[in-house]
């Protein structure tokens, strides 16, 4: 029996161009109407920015002590491009987590993500980086940074629901490669990379909700919607403008889509096996999100009317393809 809702959304496109709108669009769709006119649950959500957001923390940290950064180099792409791979392990892991509601009790949260690091690393290829810092720079970063990391791990344990039951996991996620970039993309970039790279338990319920903009238009909306008073936010964070160019200067999901064996899918080969991944597609090159960052009392009806039928077109259309 087809199931009304979809198990899992990968919500994916360029930087700020409106996945977390969307996101908060939905948590404001009375349950039954999201259910019945979008085929999506009660959200539970995965997103892989607040990882990028440690690793950054964690580089400012050791330059503080005057060590190597290991993540980036600055305000520049990754030092290694397989740290794409890491944040998908780590969403796998995350998911597995969900799904089994498993509750982490470590001493230092720091330091147990300092590990999930070093493991999500191990398996796109990359050798330990904080495993091997000596103890008083390990203990030193990890006291800066447990407030933070703690208050991450309590999210999370929080995010468990009682039963799955018309719910919907919503991973978030943005892929791209450098400005100018023939297709298809190759090595770390693009999501020709990190689909493959997610577990076979999510490549089989999957759907993928994608939000097309313009490189150009998610520079301009990154640009403005960054707010140095709150980078970890998922709403006002900035992506530094080298990382817009040399890792979201192009994407190539049109370029996936165009290529794919069945119509409206992706086509990911991994595991051994190959995925036909629904795809739905909400153009937003004409932004019709920003308003979605103030307080839902300002959104004016006619921008929702939009709003919905752009999203409801998407969803339709993976529906259409979804057979799990």
């Amino acid at each position: 029996m087809k199931n009304n809702v979809f198990k899992v959304v990968l919500l994916q496109a360029l930087p700020a161009s409106g996945k977390s709108e969307v996101r908060n669009f939905m948590a404001h769709v009375e349950p039954e109407r999201l259910q019945n006119e979008f085929h999506i649950g009660e959200n539970l959500q995965l997103d892989d920015f607040p990882y990028v957001h440690m690793m950054r923390r964690i580089d400012e940290e050791l330059a503080k002590l005057d060590k190597p950064r290991v993540f980036y180099p600055g305000e520049a792409p990754f030092l290694d491009g397989r740290d794409w791979g890491t944040l998908c392990n780590l969403l796998n892991e995350d998911y597995h987590d969900l799904m089994n509601r498993n509750i982490a009790k470590p001493d230092s949260a720091a330091k147990l993500l300092f590990d999930r690091f070093d493991r999500a690393a191990a398996g796109a290829g990359i050798p330990n980086r904080l495993g091997v810092l000596d103890e008083n720079t390990r203990n030193t970063i990890a006291e800066r940074l447990e407030k933070e990391a703690r208050a991450m791990l309590n999210e999370k344990h929080a995010g468990y629901p009682e039963s799955f039951e018309n719910k919907t996991i919503i991973i978030e996620c943005a892929r791209g490669g450098p400005d100018g970039a023939a297709m298809p993309l190759t090595g770390t970039f693009g999501y020709q990379y990190s689909l493959p790279m997610f577990c076979p338990e999510i490549l089989e319920q999957a759907v993928i909700l994608y939000i097309w903009v313009t490189p150009e238009e998610s520079r301009r909306k990154n640009a403005d919607r960054a707010d140095p008073n709150d980078p970890g936010s998922n709403l006002h964070h900035g992506v530094p403008m080298a990382v817009m160019l040399g890792d979201y200067g192009c994407d190539d999901m049109e370029y996936l889509i165009k290529t794919s064996e069945v119509e409206n899918t992706v086509t990911v080969n991994a595991h051994g096996k190959t995925y036909h991944v629904p795809i739905g597609v909400f153009d937003n090159r004409v932004d019709k999100t920003s308003f979605l960052r103030g307080e839902p009392e300002t959104w004016a009806a006619d921008k929702v009317a939009d709003v919905t039928r752009a999203i409801r077109t998407a969803t339709d259309n993976m529906f259409s393809h979804y057979n799990v």
